[in-house]
C-alpha cells in the first residue's frame, strides 16, 4: 500500500477526531507529568494520538504491537497507557493482564474501535480506568486522561504521606523507646495502654508485664495516696499539667527508684480532638499521658550532700552544726516543760601518742571504733557528736538529775576499758569527761559547751580516766590555761625562753663529754617555767617548730663561743619533737645552722622519743639517715617507755640509747625495772650502741649501773639543769682538772 500524503492524513484526522467546541480548550489541558504510551497498529490513529498529546505538553512515546508495549511498561516509568484492543499477535487484552498480574503502576486508558457494551465491561474488568470509543471526542479524551493524571497524582501523594506517616511512626516509636524517661499512657481507669521499653532497664519490668496494670501497682506503698490525689486530681487550662515525685517498685525487689511525673491529663471534644488545655464542657477525659523521669541519683547526691553537711564523714556522727540545732531543740524544750539536760564533753586520753605513734590510718580506725563502742552507752533520743580530732560532746536531754548524767558517764568509762583490736594492733584508750547541767551551770548553747569544756580540763588536770562536773571554781584554772596559750606564743618575739644544759658523765674518768641543752621560760609574771608544763602545750599549738628552731639556733651560737674558748671536745644534745622532724626541710635546717658556726657534725647530737620515732617512720628514717652520714649523732631519749622495736632500730643510724629515768629511780623497789635497765644494756651492747642512764641522783644508784657496766650517766647526782654562764664554769673548771691530771 502507498504511503499516505500529509494531506491525506489531515484528512483522516480531521475525520476521525472530532471535537465539540471546534477547538482545543485551555481548561482541557492535561497536567500529566509522568510519559503516556500510546499502543496502536493504525499509524494514522498513532500519529493523530500523539500529536494531539504533545499539543497539551504530554512526554509521549508509541509503539505498534503488544510485545513492544510490554517491554517498554516493564523497563521504563509508564504513567497512563492508551491502548488499542485490537491488534495482531499480543493485544491490548494481553497488555493489561501482564499488567494486572506482575502489578505494575500504570493507567490504562482503552481507545477502541470496539463499539460493542461487551469489550468496554472487559476491559474495565481488566483494570483499565476508562473506555474511549473511536472516533473519539478531544474534550473526552483529555479530560479523561486529565482525570487519571489527577488520580494518579492523588494517590501519589497519598502513598507518599502515608509513608511519611510510617517513617514518623517509626521515628517517634525510636525516640520514644530510647528515652531516657519512662513515657506511659493510662486509660480512664489508670492502667496502662502504653508504656516504653525504658522500663525494662529502670525497673526490670517487661513492658507486657506493666500493659494492663494499674498504676497503683508500680506505685511504693509510701506514696499510693499521693499518686491517688494527683493522678485524680484531672486539672484543665493551663494548670492541667502536674509534677509528682514519686518512688516506684523494681520488679527484682531492690531499694525504690525515685521518679519526677510530669501528668497531663486526655481528653476528647465534641468533634474528636484530643485536648488538654481547653476549657469546654464538651470534652470527655479518656485517660493520662505522663513522663517520669529517674531522679534517684540526684535525690541520693543530695541525701550525701545534707548528710556530709551536718555529721563528721569519718565516724558517722552528728558534726557541731547538728549539735548545735538538737541542743538548741532540747533547750527549748527544757525551758518550755521546765526540765532538765547535760552536756559532755569527751577528751580521748593518750589518743595523741597513739596517732603519732602508729600514724593517722590506725587513729582513724581507732576513732571509728570508739565512736561504736560510745554509740551502745546512750538511750534513744541522746546526741553523739564528734567536734573534731579526738574530742566528742554529747546531749543528754530530758534527764532527771545529775545522777543520770553520772550513770552513763560511768558506763562510758568502764566501756572504754577493754581494748581495741585495730590493724594487728591491741590499743588502750580512757576518756575525760566534762559535765555541765541545765539550768544551773548555763542557759545557752555557748555557756552549756563551754562549761561541759572547762570541767573536762579539770579532770585532764586530776590523772585524767574520769569525769566531774561543772563548778565555778575551774574558770580560774581554764583561764590560767587560754593565758598561758597566748603568752606562749608571745615568748618567742620578746625571748622569754633560755636554754639550760645538764651534763652527761663518763664516770669512769670523770669527765663531761656533752651537755644537754634543755629549754626553760622566763615568764615575765610567773618566773621560770619547766618544759613539762609548757611543751604540750607547744605541741598542740604546732608552737613546737618555731621553739625547736630557735633552740637549734641559740644552742648551736652557744657551742661555738665554747669552741673559741677552747672547749671543743664538748657534744651538745638537743632534742627534737615529731613536728619538727615532719619539717620537709628539717635537714637543711639543721645542716645551715651548723655551717654558719663552723661546727663539726660529730658535735651535735639529736634525741628523738620512741614515739616521735615510730612517726612517719620511712620520711623520719630518711632524714636521720641523711644527719647521721653528716657526722650528727642521733641518741633515742627515754628509751623503754614507747613502742620502738628491734626491726626500726636495726633500721636507724642510732648512735646512743637513753635509758628512762623512771626505770633508774625505782630499780632498786623493783626487779622488774632493774631487769628492763639491765636488759637495754645487754641489748645495747650486742648493737653496738652507747647508753646513757637518765634520772641518776645518788650513789647508790650509780654504783648499781657501774655494776652492770654502764659507763655515762645524766643526772642531779653530777649537776642539775642550770644556765649557760654556770655551764660554762663547770666546763672550764672540768677542763682545768683534766690538764692537771695529764700532767
Amino acid at each position: 500500500m502507498p504511503e499516505k500524503t500529509n494531506e491525506q492524513m489531515n484528512n483522516e484526522l480531521n475525520i476521525t477526531c472530532t471535537n465539540t467546541s471546534g477547538n482545543t480548550n485551555a481548561s482541557n489541558r492535561t497536567d500529566a507529568v509522568e510519559k503516556i504510551l500510546i499502543v496502536d497498529d493504525e499509524k494514522l490513529h498513532q500519529y493523530s494520538l500523539m500529536e494531539l498529546m504533545k499539543q497539551n505538553n504530554c512526554d509521549v512515546e508509541c509503539v505498534s504491537s503488544g510485545d513492544e508495549a510490554i517491554e517498554i511498561i516493564q523497563n521504563n516509568n509508564i504513567g497512563i497507557v492508551l491502548l488499542d484492543l485490537n491488534m495482531d499477535g499480543i493485544n491490548g487484552e494481553d497488555v493489561m493482564r501482564f499488567i494486572s498480574k506482575n502489578d505494575i503502576n500504570t493507567t490504562i486508558i482503552v481507545v477502541s474501535g470496539e463499539t460493542s457494551f461487551e469489550a468496554a465491561e472487559n476491559a474495565l474488568k481488566h483494570g483499565a480506568y476508562d473506555y474511549i470509543r473511536k472516533p473519539y471526542s478531544i474534550d473526552n479524551l483529555l479530560n479523561s486522561v486529565n482525570n487519571a493524571t489527577k488520580k494518579r497524582q492523588l494517590e501519589a501523594d497519598n502513598h507518599k504521606m502515608h509513608a511519611q506517616l510510617r517513617e514518623s511512626e517509626k521515628l517517634h516509636r525510636y525516640i520514644v523507646n530510647k528515652s531516657p524517661d519512662i513515657v506511659y499512657i493510662l486509660n480512664e481507669e489508670g492502667r496502662f495502654t502504653f508504656i516504653n521499653k525504658r522500663i525494662e532497664t529502670l525497673l526490670g519490668y517487661k513492658v507486657r508485664e506493666v500493659i494492663g496494670k494499674h498504676y497503683t501497682e508500680l506505685v511504693h506503698d509510701d506514696d499510693i495516696e499521693k499518686a491517688q490525689f494527683k493522678f485524680n486530681e484531672r486539672r484543665t487550662g493551663n494548670r492541667a499539667s502536674i509534677n509528682i515525685e514519686l518512688k516506684l517498685k523494681c520488679k527484682n525487689n531492690d531499694h525504690p527508684r525515685n521518679f519526677d511525673n510530669r501528668i497531663l491529663p486526655i481528653e476528647i471534644n465534641s468533634v474528636g480532638v484530643y485536648s488538654s488545655h481547653e476549657t469546654e464542657d464538651n470534652k470527655k477525659f479518656i485517660g493520662t499521658y505522663g513522663i517520669a523521669r529517674d531522679i534517684t541519683d540526684r535525690i541520693e547526691a543530695e541525701e550525701i550532700i545534707r548528710f556530709q553537711a551536718y555529721h563528721d564523714m569519718l565516724t558517722r556522727l552528728p558534726n557541731r552544726t547538728l549539735l548545735n540545732d538538737r541542743l538548741s531543740q532540747a533547750l527549748t524544750h527544757a525551758r518550755r516543760n521546765k526540765t532538765n539536760l547535760s552536756v559532755m564533753f569527751l577528751d580521748l586520753d593518750r589518743f595523741k601518742m597513739i596517732n603519732d605513734t602508729l600514724g593517722h590510718i590506725v587513729g582513724d580506725h581507732l576513732l571509728q571504733a570508739v565512736a561504736m563502742r560510745l554509740r551502745h552507752c546512750l538511750r534513744e533520743g541522746d546526741t553523739l557528736a564528734r567536734l573534731g580530732g579526738d574530742e566528742f560532746t554529747l546531749l543528754l536531754p530530758e534527764v532527771n538529775s545529775k545522777q543520770d548524767a553520772k550513770l552513763v558517764a560511768k558506763k562510758i568509762i568502764k566501756s572504754l576499758t577493754m581494748p581495741f583490736k585495730i590493724d594487728s594492733h591491741e590499743l588502750f584508750v580512757s576518756t575525760s569527761i566534762g559535765i555541765s547541767h541545765y539550768p544551773e551551770d548555763g542557759e545557752s548553747i555557748e555557756s552549756l559547751i563551754k562549761h561541759a569544756d572547762i570541767a573536762m580540763y579539770s579532770v585532764k588536770g586530776n590523772g585524767k580516766n574520769n569525769y566531774q562536773f561543772y563548778d565555778n571554781k575551774m574558770i580560774n584554772a581554764y583561764s590560767n590555761h587560754l593565758s598561758l596559750e597566748n603568752d606562749l606564743r608571745r615568748a618567742l618575739d620578746d625571748d622569754q625562753f633560755e636554754v639550760y644544759y645538764q651534763p652527761q658523765i663518763n664516770i669512769e674518768t670523770r669527765e663531761i663529754f656533752a651537755m644537754e641543752a634543755l629549754i626553760r621560760w622566763n615568764h615575765p609574771d610567773r618566773g621560770m617555767i619547766n618544759p613539762g608544763e609548757f611543751i604540750a602545750l607547744a605541741e598542740e599549738t604546732r608552737l613546737i617548730k618555731q621553739i625547736g628552731n630557735w633552740i637549734f639556733q641559740n644552742t648551736c651560737a652557744e657551742l661555738k663561743r665554747w669552741r673559741e674558748m677552747g672547749l671543743d671536745d664538748i657534744r651538745i644534745a638537743v632534742n627534737v619533737s615529731a613536728i619538727q622532724l615532719e619539717q620537709y626541710d628539717f635537714v637543711e635546717f639543721v645542716l645551715d645552722v651548723l655551717s654558719k658556726n663552723d661546727i663539726p657534725g660529730e658535735f651535735l647530737e639529736i634525741e628523738i622519743t620512741e614515739n616521735t620515732l615510730m612517726h612517719d617512720t620511712d620520711d623520719g628514717i630518711l632524714k636521720l639517715r641523711e644527719l647521721s652520714a653528716n657526722g650528727i649523732k642521733i641518741a633515742i631519749d627515754d628509751f623503754g617507755t614507747g613502742y620502738s622495736s628491734l626491726n626500726y632500730l636495726k633500721r636507724l643510724p642510732i648512735d646512743t640509747l637513753k635509758i628512762d629515768q623512771s626505770f633508774v629511780r625505782d630499780m632498786s623497789k623493783s626487779d622488774e625495772d632493774s631487769s628492763i635497765i639491765k636488759a637495754i644494756i645487754a641489748m645495747a651492747k650486742g648493737l653496738n650502741l652507747n647508753i646513757i642512764s637518765e634520772g641518776v641522783e645518788t650513789e647508790e644508784q650509780l654504783e648499781q649501773l657501774r655494776t652492770w657496766r654502764c659507763k655515762n650517766m645524766q643526772g642531779f647526782l653530777f649537776g642539775r639543769p642550770m644556765p649557760c654562764i654556770d655551764a660554762v664554769d663547770m666546763l672550764k673548771d672540768h677542763a682545768q682538772i683534766k690538764m692537771h691530771i695529764v700532767e
